[in-house]
């Protein structure tokens, strides 16, 4: 069935009673597909049934479905004929893992970070009113997007409006299927949902007396209240119906068909179950959130021991340093997993604080700790970094407090591709007054400049990137690194490669073959001028060598110090260019940037000629 259907027009042609075997096979081509490519799973597989039911009872994509970070769209993908792509998923040049707006036509607003879907779902629903357009926008927010500020701004916003087609769908996969979530419970939201109660409601706004009617809401209210979990959302503004049996196709399809003809903001709650289906994923949801290739006959198996990853490093910094220092806190926006917080959790639970999808609260939370004595450590991927910059500048930096942020995902990240990629980091930090920025060249480094971050008495950030380094052996110490203070690594001639962070090892490759000098600078703020001063007054050329933007990055600091100097030489830099970068192997993508060996020493043979090592023109 699934095979014949290759937009959603086609499966509206179906009977109700053949969605229960489309769903049957729809989630068996997911595990199949993500089985042999690697991505999402246990989120995808929750929302089958809703995908089905919301294609099939919406006129998509006249009508806008908005899929809230998007990770759980690969049956929507499949559905509206990206079914025989999904092999190429998150590959180079493949399609991408979450929606995007110059995909597909269904593909109706870009996501990959939370809680931004109910705000573009009201600027499109208010965007048809404006236009006299009769079509509807459906915000799919999941439970843990819920936790962010901008969901509760958006709904704060779009309640006030009674006269647009906006729903608002939460999907709910932490909430336990409980006997509410019943055939009484299916029974009341097919009620509340339907025409009669809607048009009840108006006539008794109408109709009785002001207290009688404060009465009446308050009954109403009071009977919502015994089978839902909260009427917050009416405060709001919005009809909350729900929850229900995000799975049961015979409760969602009836609820969605009688909200599709209410009038104003509609709140749906349905509860789902991550890992629905496939019960390797039910059983352990966060082990097959995302992952690699596996057989899902077998399902994952651990992976054999190899080198540590940045983010291993940085968890047993952490857990290490807990140890030395009883006022160390750990802070992370619900990415414990992620950024390596799962050990330091366990020995020091008291010290562990997960503020849900809130990096703006992160950070402000973390700045309260500071001010009362703590050192908190905020672990954080640089791509979400962003969402509170506000923050960071005016909550943190401006009141110089000591806050280290441990920023994984710097640089290119791979397979999740621009959206997650920390590419504007050093450019976005080294801006701001009593910030300190450090950019670790192996693992080793990375641990010495966390501990540096945290005894320095102000804000500091370490970033790292993803995944494994070089293979440097650790030290178990807590040895801070000279503040400031780069290192060179190779003495050559005539040219200088002044190597920040990650492209340390393909800058000394380069170098091999240029016969040029190499400096890890280690430190983006402050730089280290001192070092700069030096190789520029003993070669004729300088390249900058960066895993992050070129604008207003590292680089562009050589070039200020420089010219604040009144040195005047030639200088290259390199680094990521301007454009977002897809999804692919790090590997390939950073040498279509020509930041491999062989790119880095191609990039300074055309810009000096192909005898640079010799002679620099």
């Amino acid at each position: 069935m699934l095979n014949d259907i290759n937009d959603p027009s086609e499966l509206r042609q179906l009977t109700r009673a053949q969605l229960p075997q489309l769903a049957q096979e729809l989630r068996s081509f997911v595990i199949d597909s993500v089985a042999r490519t690697g991505g999402h799973l246990s989120s995808n597989l929750g929302t089958v049934e809703l995908t089905i039911a919301l294609h099939y009872v919406f006129d998509t994509p006249n009508d806008r479905i908005i899929w809230d970070v998007g990770h759980q769209t690969y049956p929507h993908k499949i559905l509206t004929g990206r079914r025989e792509q999904m092999g190429s998923l998150r590959q180079l040049g493949g399609i991408s893992g979450f929606p995007r707006r110059d995909e597909s036509p269904y593909d109706t607003f870009g996501t990959a970070h939370s809680s931004t879907s109910i705000s573009a779902a009201l600027g499109m629903a208010l965007a048809a009113r404006t236009k006299g357009e009769n079509r509807h926008a459906i915000a799919v927010i999941g439970d843990g997007s819920m936790t962010a500020g901008m969901a509760f701004e958006a709904l704060n916003n779009g309640g006030v409006h009674d006269d647009i087609n906006l729903l608002v769908i939460l999907n709910d996969n932490d909430m336990s299927i409980s006997p509410p979530v019943g055939a009484l419970n299916r029974y009341l939201a097919r009620l509340m949902s339907g025409q009669f109660y809607a048009k009840a409601r108006h006539v008794g706004k109408s109709m009785l007396p002001g207290p009688v009617l404060e009465l009446a809401k308050r009954l109403e209210e009071h009977a919502k209240g015994m089978v839902v979990p909260a009427t917050m959302f009416e405060e709001f503004g919005f009809n909350y119906i729900g929850p229900i049996d995000g799975h049961d196709l015979d409760s969602l399809i009836p609820t969605l068909q009688n909200l599709k003809h209410l009038k104003g903001p509609q709140f749906l709650h349905v509860v789902t179950k991550k890992g629905q289906g496939y019960k390797l994923a039910e059983a352990d949801p966060v082990l097959y959130h995302g992952p690699g290739k596996f057989n899902p006959a077998v399902g994952i198996k651990p992976a054999a021991a190899s080198k540590p990853t940045y983010t291993q490093v940085f968890g047993d910094w952490l857990c290490d340093m807990a140890a030395q220092d009883s006022k160390l806190v750990g802070i992370t926006p619900a990415m414990r997993e992620g950024s390596g917080m799962v050990r330091f959790e366990q020995l020091f639970p008291e010290r562990y604080y997960d503020v849900g999808i809130a990096e703006q609260h992160a950070v402000t939370f973390a700045a309260g700790m500071a001010c009362e004595g703590l050192k908190p450590v905020v672990a954080i991927y640089s791509t979400f970094l962003q969402r509170a910059y506000d923050q960071l500048i005016h909550d943190v930096a401006l009141q110089n407090l000591d806050v280290t942020f441990a920023l994984d995902r710097a640089g290119l990240v791979g397979a999740d591709g621009a959206t997650h990629a920390g590419n504007y980091d050093m450019a976005y930090l080294r801006c701001i007054p009593n910030m300190v920025v450090m950019a670790a060249s192996d693992e080793n480094e990375c641990r010495q400049m966390l501990t540096t971050a945290y005894q320095y008495p102000g804000p500091a950030a370490v970033r790292y990137p993803r995944g494994a380094g070089i293979g440097a052996a650790v030290d178990t110490t807590l040895e801070p690194l000279p503040l400031g203070k780069g290192e060179l690594r190779r003495q050559g001639k005539r040219i200088a490669i002044l190597a920040f962070g990650s492209m340390l090892a393909p800058a000394l490759t380069a170098a091999e073959k240029l016969d040029a000098s190499v400096a890890n600078m280690r430190f983006v703020k402050p730089l280290d001028v001192e070092l700069l001063l030096q190789l520029a007054s003993t070669h004729e050329v300088l390249v900058t060598v960066e895993e992050g933007a070129i604008m207003g990055g590292a680089g562009s600091a050589v070039s200020e110090a420089l010219a604040a100097a009144g040195v005047v030489m030639p200088i290259l830099h390199l680094g990521l260019p301007d454009r977002f970068i897809d999804h692919g192997d790090v590997a390939i993508l950073l040498a279509q940037c020509g930041l491999d060996g062989d790119g880095i020493r191609q990039s300074i043979e055309q810009r000096f000629g192909r005898s640079a090592g010799q002679a620099a023109a």
